[in-house]
Parts: C-alpha cells; structure tokens; sequence
C-alpha cells in the first residue's frame, strides 16, 4: 500500500518565522521595543515586570502582553501600576507564536508606546522554539531552579538575547553555584551576558534597567527614531 507522508511542522515553522519577520518590522516602524520575556512558572516574570514598570514608567511608555493557559492574575497585578495590558490565553497551547502575538497586539492600543513586553507562557521548552517576532528574548532564571538547567533547556539558552538570574536573595539557601551556571550557558550561548538579580531586595535591578535603556537606544537609532 502506498502512501504520502507530508512534514507539517515545516510548514508550520516557516509560517511562523514569515509572520515573526512581518510583526517585528511592523514594531520598528512603529517604534515599538519588542521583549519576549520566557520563564518557568514562579521564576519572578510579573514581579520583575512590576519592578520595571515601576522604575522606568516615567521615562518610557510600558505595554505588557500576558500570555496564560488561563487565568488573568497577571494582567491584573500589572493593571494596578496603570501599564497598558491585555491578557491573551492560548487555549492549551504551552507557547505564543507569532500570529497570536500579532493579533494580541493588533487588539491593544501600542500608540505612542516605546516598549512592548509579552510575559510569555510559563516553561523552558516551548517558548524557545517559536520566534514571536520580538527584538530581544530575554530569559528569567530563578535560582531555586538550579544551576544545571543550560544542559536540561539547551535551546532556551541559545536563543536567548540575555539572562536573568532571579532571586539571588535565595542563594544561601540553595545549592547554586554561578560558576556552573556560567559554563554551562558557555556551551550553549558564548556572548550572551549575564546579569544577577533580587526584584524583591531590588539587588542588581540597576543593572538590568541600564540593559534596557541601552537596548532602547540601540533600537531607536536603527530604526530611524532617535529623540
């Protein structure tokens, strides 16, 4: 008996990775900053947000994306801080691709926005495997996690733009050594930095707010949108 066999997920992925391109020229034009933030549940994602929002609102105009199975506890802690917000739920689906993000965005108001974060689902897995046409993917890493997840989550670490390491007001409890972290995400993503953080004591918050306005001027001087 004969019979066709037809790979769908090609199809799928280069589907997705057309759509990604559109959206993230479409954000530049608009001079949108586009982060996807990727996390396990619990890692500190909305608190950090929280954080940032609460730093940086005065300077930049914040929108978030929060992507959930279900629920809207997210998108209501970040309403609280008077940020633009929508809640997207991904009927099951443990990722966001890049046709819900742009329909996500088409819904909310992005006018005169300077950065978009979308809160993406939270796992290690999925995220890393669907470009949802953002500038940066930022990955959130909490030390109660361990420090051998590199070798776990290799592809999470080799897409990502920078990584977070949260809740290091945690470090004396957990067996967590940055030494082998940081050779383990050598051998994954050589250049990409680092950075050590508490959103809770607010330690190394600094340095990923300066991250962020570096990016933002980066962004805007290649897109023609310089203040």
């Amino acid at each position: 008996m004969k019979y066709d066999i037809l790979e769908t997920r090609e199809r799928v992925t280069a589907d997705n990775t057309r759509e990604a391109a559109r959206l993230r020229e479409s954000m530049r034009s608009d001079g949108v900053f586009f982060i996807n933030l990727m996390a396990s549940p619990g890692a500190g994602k909305t608190t950090l947000l929280k954080r940032t929002i609460q730093a940086l609102g005065e300077e930049y105009r914040i929108a978030v994306m929060e992507a959930d199975v279900d629920s809207d506890v997210d998108a209501r802690a970040i309403s609280e801080l008077g940020a633009r917000v929508i809640q997207l739920h991904s009927g099951g689906l443990c990722h966001m691709d890049a046709d819900m993000t742009a329909r996500g965005a088409a819904a909310m108001d992005l006018s005169g926005v300077d950065i978009l974060f979308l809160e993406n689902i939270g796992n290690l897995v999925c995220p890393a495997e669907f470009d949802v046409g953002s500038h940066r993917r930022v990955m959130l890493l909490s030390v109660p996690e361990g420090d051998d997840k590199p070798l776990k989550y290799p592809l999470m670490f080799r897409v990502s733009d920078l990584l977070l390491v949260s809740k290091i007001d945690t470090l004396p409890i957990f067996d967590f050594q940055k030494e082998a972290l940081e050779a383990g995400v050598r051998t994954q993503n050589p250049k990409m930095p680092i950075l050590y953080l508490s959103a809770k004591t607010g330690e190394g918050l600094d340095a990923w707010l300066d991250w962020l306005r570096r990016e933002v001027r980066a962004f805007r001087t290649r897109a023609g949108k310089e203040d």
